[in-house]
């Protein structure tokens, strides 16, 4: 059976899809940015918590403070990418989850009243709606280059606060010259799936 969306667009979303590693100096608009959250906002998290935030640098003073937390091979790309995006797990998505899930507000205390609770629900959702973003970021026609190779304190102390807990760093744009590492394999359905 085949997939229902257009093989185009999967190409785009998945496997025609790459890590940039270089960019041009097309700007990223805020539109694009916007449009790109307003897609990925739908995706699935539990209790709809959505945990994910979002701090977009754009400025060279907020560039040059971020370039510093980043490992050496990070550095030059994250220098010259045109948007820069700090994704990063809110701790305290609870104080949301009334508005966020009208029909069950209780949800707020009934199983996020401890911060332990809150930190293992918030980094896994947050990843999830981080892998929406990078994807949100294709189907815009540019180009993510997701990094986790940082120091995560650092970063946390120069754009975030104790509630937020960074999960990557994403380069976005057009791609550039030689933007692309080899791809890399991958493992095949029979040695991922299990079937009992």
């Amino acid at each position: 059976m085949s997939l229902v969306l257009d093989p185009a667009a999967q190409d785009l979303l998945f496997r025609e899809a790459r890590t940039a590693n270089t960019f041009t100096d097309e700007p990223v608009t805020e539109e694009q940015v916007q449009a790109i959250y307003d897609l990925v906002k739908f995706g699935p998290t539990a209790f709809d918590q959505s945990p994910l935030r979002i701090v977009l640098v754009r400025s060279a003073e907020g560039r040059e403070r971020l370039v510093q937390h980043m490992a050496e091979g990070n550095r030059p790309k994250t220098a010259t990418a045109p948007l820069v995006a700090i994704l990063a797990a809110d701790n305290e998505f609870h104080e949301e989850l009334p508005a966020l899930l009208p029909h069950f507000p209780q949800a707020k205390d009934m199983f996020f009243s401890e911060r332990p609770a809150r930190e293992s629900a918030a980094g896994l959702n947050a990843a999830l709606q981080a892998a929406y973003f990078i994807i949100g970021v294709r189907a815009a026609g540019l180009a993510a280059g997701p990094m986790t190779g940082y120091d995560a304190a650092g970063i946390q102390k120069e754009f975030l606060d104790g509630d937020h807990t960074p999960l990557m760093v994403v380069n976005i744009g057009k791609p550039g010259e030689d933007a692309w590492f080899p791809r890399s394999p991958r493992l095949s359905f029979d040695e991922v799936v299990t079937t009992v």
